[in-house]
């Protein structure tokens, strides 16, 4: 009998060190005030990414999406890894493609999902020169299922509601209503169905005339009860061009535009392609005291080399990638970015008495003024169509993660480096967190199952370089119920 129960015992401490090492969360990502929080560390979060849309926004269609197959999705996060980045951005997918097995790499890699709710399709964007005609049931019903389906991933950091839809005279006396009305939708349907409040944001154009102006438009609400503003702000913006400075580029006139701004702002797009190969000195100036007290980052347009010439990599025909020099003058730079701490950021904040303080970006409630200069806000936009919807959910399958086998982290393309030659470095992705798929990523109320002893952001802050999560988390009912099995089994033995 006694050794029966000390094989039992022995198979039982075997299941739970495997249980133990098959767990880790995610920290979901939030905002409070202006800046982004990791919500269980606590410490603020910066973006180091990049934008990515192979074959461009419009390569999307009804079997195919930037997030549908795993095995370029491995190929591509080895390449973010080795850039040391911790968001990408993606601009559009098709909501009814699977896209777990891709999310599961990136969040067992350490990166975070930015995404457009928008695509090129038809029924699935505003016309910015008409969009009374574009903003119906049809559109919102595209809009909510991708936020469904998103929103079960705890490394879906947020959603922009737009990106440029207004960059022009014509756009701007007649879009801003409906923009801001999509970014109401958005958050009443996060509010209804999801288990934890994702951000909302909006990303502008690189247009002086109407950037600022927009910000303020879409941060205020019409009273202080009003939950309608944008939870971030994206500034596309490619102003640094070469060897530039704070003043030269106008840096410092865009840190002066948004001290006062109550939310989070980053660079939604940069890297300006006016000099090639691309310095990439603006990454030393945006994560400098100078500016991480007022913006949180950025992410560099964009990974894959497409006609417009900005691309990191280019793709063969065959799925093979080569890297181009301004990968290689990224990752320098990236590999150089030290992120601020929330100690340096008060540091930051305090020494700039004209910057809005954190304390108060959390009780202002800018309320929304009559007029902003240059925009046409007085259209009036057709009530109750997101009711439904937001009442009863949408039909889209619901994301989760899945389990990951060994082989899945290793890419079989073939990857060169900008001399021609193949790439000395790993073609296996390096497992910053542990994903378990047997359980919601996120407990309902919004609190996070994430393990005390290790946060995902704080491993990824620097570039998913963190060691493998497999921390002390809470013990699942599937293990429980094994441990009560195993001990009756002693017993009676």
């Amino acid at each position: 009998m006694r050794e029966i129960r000390q094989h039992l015992l022995s198979f039982l401490l075997l299941f739970l060190g495997c249980a133990c090492v098959a767990r880790g969360y995610v920290n979901p990502i939030e905002v409070e005030g202006k800046h982004f929080i990791d919500s269980v560390t606590k410490q603020p979060f910066y973006i180091k990414g990049v934008d990515y849309q192979p074959g461009g926004s419009s390569d999307v269609t009804s079997d195919k999406d930037p997030l549908s197959d795993p095995d370029t999705c491995v190929r591509d996060i080895v390449l973010f890894q080795e850039l040391g980045i911790n968001t990408i951005r993606i601009y559009s997918v098709n909501p009814d493609l699977d896209h777990d097995k891709c999310m599961s790499l990136l969040a067992a890699a350490g990166i975070y999902l930015i995404l457009d709710v928008n695509s090129p399709l038809e029924n699935q964007h505003l016309n910015r020169y008409e969009p009374w005609t574009t903003y119906n049931e049809i559109y919102l019903e595209h809009v909510f299922k991708v936020v469904e389906q998103f929103s079960h991933y705890n490394n879906t950091l947020g959603f922009f509601a737009g990106n440029e839809i207004i960059n022009d005279e014509e756009s701007a006396k007649r879009a801003p209503p409906y923009v801001k009305a999509v970014v109401r939708d958005m958050k009443d349907y996060i509010k209804a169905h999801s288990a934890r409040p994702i951000p909302v944001g909006y990303s502008a154009a690189d247009d002086l005339d109407y950037r600022v102006p927009l910000s303020s438009y879409l941060e205020c609400c019409e009273n202080v009860d009003e939950d309608i503003s944008v939870d971030f702000y994206g500034v596309n913006s490619y102003q640094w061009c070469g060897t530039q400075t704070m003043e030269s580029s106008g840096y410092d006139k865009l840190v002066e535009a948004y001290k006062n701004y109550t939310k989070p702002v980053f660079f939604s797009e940069f890297g300006c392609n006016k000099v090639l190969p691309r310095q990439f000195n603006e990454i030393e100036a945006l994560y400098s005291k100078e500016m991480y007290a007022v913006f949180s980052g950025g992410l560099v347009y964009e990974f894959t080399q497409e006609s417009n010439n900005y691309g990191l990599v280019e793709l063969d025909s065959d799925g093979a990638v080569r890297l181009l020099k301004d990968f290689d003058m990224l990752k320098k730079h990236y590999d150089n970015t030290k992120l601020p701490t929330a100690d340096d950021v008060t540091k930051a904040a305090a020494a700039d008495s004209s910057v809005l303080g954190q304390k108060d970006a959390l009780e202002k409630v800018p309320i929304c003024e009559k007029s902003y200069k240059n925009l046409g806000i007085s259209g009036k936009v057709a009530d109750g169509l997101a009711s439904d919807f937001i009442k009863n959910s949408v039909d889209i399958m619901k994301g989760h993660y899945v389990n990951l086998e060994e082989n899945d982290f290793t890419t079989t393309y073939d990857i060169f480096d900008s001399n021609g030659n193949n790439w000395a470095g790993s073609k296996t992705i390096r497992q910053v967190n542990s994903i378990d798929a047997t359980e919601p990523q996120t407990k309902p109320g919004g609190s996070s199952s994430a393990s005390d002893g290790g946060s995902s952001s704080e491993a990824s802050a620097n570039g998913a370089n963190g060691k493998k999560n497999a921390g002390s988390a809470p013990v699942s009912p599937v293990t429980a119920i094994a441990i009560s099995a195993f001990l009756i089994l002693i017993n009676f033995f």
